[in-house]
């Protein structure tokens, strides 16, 4: 079991602090993630077939997810503003699972790592696919935002097993 002194992003009287980096050197980092939006099978068609009356569901939220992962500092109380040097975001359908597939990669050379960059990007296309879709869908369920793999910072490098 982790005491107080494992987390820290605490300070001594117990509150939330933001971690001093400035110490650390610079050096390459990467994130990915992953999410997911289940949708019916009438959603899947509209999506696919750009049938849906906002627009391109695809492509609007993937752009979506750029727009988060550049804003993460600023919805994420103690992330630290970094450098971003990309950030790019690919979704997919799958036919099988009748899903959204999101997978947001970031980069930086910086002092701190992007996995949070990564996670909001995710997260932002998942909640943009379920905007843009909401009014022919009430019922769709975002889930497995995740980290997939991470390279760079003292922490190592980490790839979650079994994804691709």
């Amino acid at each position: 079991m982790q005491n107080q002194t494992d987390f820290t992003h605490f300070n001594d009287q117990g509150r939330a602090k933001m971690v001093d980096v400035g110490e650390k050197p610079p050096t390459r980092r990467s994130a990915v993630a992953g999410a997911r939006v289940l949708v019916s099978p009438e959603t899947f068609a509209l999506i696919r077939s750009g049938g849906m009356k906002k627009g391109d569901v695809l492509t609007v939220a993937q752009i979506a997810g750029v727009m988060g992962a550049k804003r993460t500092p600023e919805l994420i109380p103690m992330c630290h503003p970094i450098l971003v040097d990309g950030i790019d975001l690919a979704l997919s359908l799958d036919e099988e699972r009748c899903s959204v597939e999101i997978r947001a990669t970031v980069s930086c050379d910086g002092r701190t790592g992007v996995e949070m960059e990564a996670l909001t990007a995710a997260s932002v296309a998942a909640l943009t696919v379920y905007d843009m879709c909401k009014a022919v869908q009430k019922d769709m369920v975002i889930t497995d935002v995740r980290l997939l793999e991470k390279t760079g910072g003292i922490h190592g490098d980490f790839h979650r097993e079994g994804e691709e």
